[in-house]
């Protein structure tokens, strides 16, 4: 997955500090970013651990860059 900004390297908890959102976008596809303790995952790799079909993966990184078209970014 590739992201804006080189997001898709930097640590999921950093990502859900500064972009709140993105964690009810994981929670919509059942990952539960936001709850776990250890957030060192990137979250390029957060899709890919949880075994998701391309498809829904794909989904994913549209609604997160959805999400930044909507902040001007």
């Amino acid at each position: 997955m590739e992201f804006r900004n080189g997001l898709g390297e930097v640590a999921i908890q950093d990502v859900l500090k500064e972009h709140p959102p993105i964690g009810a976008i994981l929670a919509n596809h059942d990952i539960g970013c936001v709850t776990c303790k250890v957030g060192i995952c990137l979250l390029k790799d957060v899709v890919s651990i949880h075994g998701l079909q391309k498809e829904e993966e794909t989904a994913i990184e549209r609604e997160i860059d959805d999400y930044f078209a909507t902040k001007g970014e």
